[in-house]
């Protein structure tokens, strides 16, 4: 996929009340060629990159008759399922408020809701294929703290897919610098044929973030 290339002479002048940090960040985030790409192709975020190039490394889409989109603001990943396999249906959730997207259910509500897995069940006519989850805590600046409340969304987002995948279905989730945590990669080997860890292109290279992609749901015993 051609890619716009970065300009490095693009200058962001810092304004009185904009903080030196958020110049850095709307500087780079005008030079980014994703950024501009997703413009261009109408995607919500350069996110939407990140599932694309895992899609190509590992297959996870095309296919897909129901997806569940756990983390789904602003909304890119459920954008390229539409474009990759536009009859498959779709549910998202999200804490954020998600503009409507034509085809897919959108709830806003807390993933760890006692009540959201059986809202996302039930707004799906069988059991999901796919369970991708980009889901991360906000972060409260402590490095320790906020890889533990990513992880603990990530492996609620684990438990779930295992209770509610079809056999032979996948599930992907961004993951913090380190990978997997030990208890949650066991918890996936035994669910899942293949489990591997992935850092696509589109994801920036100071992110602390990767990707987990387990495939080949076993089915409940």
């Amino acid at each position: 996929m051609a890619r716009s290339g970065r300009n490095p002479d693009k200058r962001v002048k810092t304004a009185k009340k904009r903080t030196e940090s958020s110049t850095r960040w709307l500087q780079r985030q005008l030079n980014d060629p994703y950024v501009k790409q997703a413009k261009a192709e109408g995607y919500r975020s350069r996110a939407a990159y990140k599932l694309i190039e895992l899609d190509e490394k590992f297959g996870l889409i095309r296919g897909s008759k129901r997806v569940v989109d756990l983390g789904i603001a602003p909304g890119g990943w459920s954008q390229v399922v539409r474009k990759i396999a536009p009859k498959a249906a779709i549910v998202g959730i999200d804490l954020l408020e998600t503009e409507p997207i034509e085809g897919v259910t959108i709830f806003q509500m807390d993933f760890m809701d006692d009540a959201a897995p059986q809202m996302l069940e039930d707004a799906l006519d069988g059991p999901p294929d796919l369970v991708m989850s980009d889901m991360a805590a906000n972060t409260v600046g402590h490095k320790q703290t906020d890889h533990l409340r990513t992880m603990a969304l990530v492996e609620a987002g684990a438990w779930f897919a295992t209770e509610t995948l079809e056999k032979g279905g996948a599930f992907i989730a961004k993951v913090l610098a380190g990978g997997t945590d030990a208890e949650l990669l066991n918890l996936l080997k035994r669910h899942f044929k293949t489990v591997k860890h992935a850092k696509p292109p589109a994801s920036r290279k100071g992110s602390s973030e990767w990707y987990v992609v387990a495939q080949g749901f076993k089915g409940r015993d």
